[in-house]
C-alpha cells in the first residue's frame, strides 16, 4: 500500500514537471517569433509616431517639466507689463494687424537677441494690448516705443520720396557744401542732410545737367510707423533651354524664362512723440538684367545632320539696401547709392532702335539718388489727395520716357 502511495505520488510529481516544461518550451518561440507581427498594422502606425511618444515615461515627464513650480522666471528681476495699444489701433480700421508695427519697431530698437536667450523674457501682442515679459530695463525700451505709437500722431502723414539718376557722379563738385555727411552702414552707400532750402538748390543743380533723370517722385501717404512699398517691375524674357518636340520640324523647340526686372522700395517712417525727429526703415532692391550671353548649341537631327540653335544666360545686377535712419524731421535726408544698376532702364524713342533688342546687352550704370522729406499731416497738404506721381521729368525733354511712375 505504501508503495502504491509512494508510486503515485512521484508519478504526480513527475507529471506536474513535465507539463510545466511543455508549457515552457511551448510559449518561448510564440514570444519570440516576429514572423507572424512583421507586417501587422500596430507596427506600421508605431513607425510613423515620434519616438518621444512611444514612451509613456518620457511622455509624463515632459508634461511634469512643462508645468513645473507654475511660476515664470525671476532671476533677472523680470516683471510682466501690458501695454493697452487701442488709442493707436483703434484708428487704422482698414489695417488687419496694425500692431505688428509696434512688435517690427519694439524688435529694432532691443535687437533680437534678447527675446531668445538670458534672461528669460516673452512678447506677446493683439490689436488691444502688447504683453511683455522682461527686465525693467528692456520694459523701459519698450515704454519708449509704445509711447511714440499711442501718444504720437494719429493722423496719416505725408512723405515725399523722390528718386533720380545722374550719369556721371561728378554732381557732387559742385554742392559739396550744401550737405552735411552722416556716417551709413551698408557699403558703397552715402548719406545727407540738407535744409529744405539747401535741398531746393540741389535738386536745381541736378535738373540743369543733361545726365540728369527724375524717374520718381510721390507722396505716401502713411501712418506713423507702418510700412508702405512702392514696386515697379517688369519681366524679360529669354531662352534657357531647348528641349524635345517629336512632333516638329526640327524636333525641338525653345523654353523660355523670365526674369523680373526693376524697382522695389518698402519705406517705415516713426516719429517722435513730440515730432521734432523722424526715424525711417528703408529697404529698396534693384535687380537689372545686364547683358543676355549666347551659348550655341549642335543638336543631332534623325537624317545624321546638325541642327544650330542658341539658348542665353542672363547677367543679372542686383543691388540692396536695407538699413535705418535718423534724422530732425524738419530737414531732407537725401541717399547716394553709388554708380550701380539703374532703377530705370531707358528704352529708345524709336522701338526700331532699341539696340538692346539685338545685342542683348543693357546700357544702365547711374548714380542712383534719393531724397526723402517728411511734410507733416495729411490734411494740411492739398497736393498729396491724389497721390499718382507725375510723368518721370528729365534735363533733355526730347528724351522723355513715357513709362509713367513706378
Amino acid at each position: 500500500m505504501s508503495m502504491r502511495l509512494f508510486s503515485l505520488v512521484c508519478g504526480c510529481f513527475v507529471g506536474s514537471c513535465f507539463m510545466a516544461t511543455a508549457t515552457a518550451q511551448f510559449t518561448v518561440p510564440a514570444a519570440t517569433n516576429p514572423a507572424p507581427i512583421s507586417n501587422a498594422a500596430p507596427i506600421s502606425n508605431a513607425a510613423q509616431t515620434p519616438p518621444s511618444m512611444n514612451n509613456p515615461a518620457v511622455r509624463q515627464s515632459a508634461s511634469s517639466a512643462a508645468s513645473a513650480g507654475g511660476q515664470l522666471p525671476r532671476s533677472a528681476g523680470q516683471e510682466h507689463r501690458v501695454y493697452d495699444l487701442r488709442p493707436y489701433t483703434g484708428y487704422l480700421t482698414q489695417y488687419d494687424r496694425p500692431e505688428q508695427a509696434i512688435i517690427d519697431w519694439v524688435l529694432r530698437e532691443t535687437g533680437t537677441d534678447v527675446w531668445f536667450s538670458q534672461p528669460f523674457g516673452f512678447m506677446s501682442a493683439d490689436r488691444d494690448q502688447l504683453s511683455v515679459y522682461h527686465t525693467k530695463e528692456m520694459q523701459q525700451v519698450v515704454s519708449g516705443v509704445v509711447d511714440r505709437f499711442v501718444a504720437g500722431e494719429k493722423d496719416p502723414q505725408v512723405l515725399n520720396m523722390r528718386v533720380m539718376t545722374v550719369g556721371s557722379p561728378s554732381w557732387r563738385s559742385q554742392v559739396h557744401m550744401l550737405m552735411q555727411h552722416v556716417t551709413v552702414d551698408s557699403p558703397g552707400v552715402q548719406a545727407w542732410l540738407l535744409s529744405k532750402e539747401n535741398a531746393a538748390l540741389v535738386l536745381n543743380s541736378l535738373r540743369s545737367r543733361s545726365d540728369t533723370r527724375q524717374v520718381h517722385d510721390v507722396n505716401l501717404v502713411t501712418y506713423n510707423g507702418q510700412t508702405e512699398q512702392l514696386i515697379s517691375t517688369r519681366g524679360r524674357n529669354y531662352v534657357r533651354n531647348v528641349r524635345s518636340a517629336p512632333s516638329a520640324w526640327p524636333p525641338y523647340e525653345p523654353e523660355t524664362g523670365e526674369i523680373q526686372e526693376g524697382y522695389q522700395l518698402e519705406v517705415s517712417p516713426l516719429l517722435s512723440t513730440d515730432g521734432k525727429a523722424i526715424d525711417c526703415m528703408i529697404k529698396a532692391e534693384i535687380d537689372q538684367v545686364d547683358r543676355l550671353n549666347d551659348v550655341d548649341l549642335e543638336l543631332p537631327l534623325p537624317n545624321n545632320q546638325i541642327h544650330r540653335t542658341r539658348i542665353e544666360v542672363p547677367q543679372v545686377v542686383s543691388w540692396r539696401l536695407h538699413e535705418r535712419f535718423r534724422w530732425p524731421s524738419d530737414m531732407v535726408l537725401m541717399l547716394s547709392c553709388g554708380v550701380i544698376a539703374s532703377p530705370d532702364r531707358e528704352k529708345s524713342s524709336i522701338p526700331l532702335l532699341d539696340m538692346s533688342i539685338l545685342t542683348g546687352e543693357t546700357a544702365g550704370r547711374a548714380d542712383a539718388l534719393m531724397f526723402i522729406e517728411f511734410r507733416g499731416r495729411a490734411s494740411e497738404n492739398i497736393t498729396t489727395v491724389n497721390q499718382t506721381a507725375p510723368t518721370p521729368q528729365v534735363a533733355n525733354q526730347n528724351n522723355s520716357p513715357t513709362r509713367g511712375r513706378y
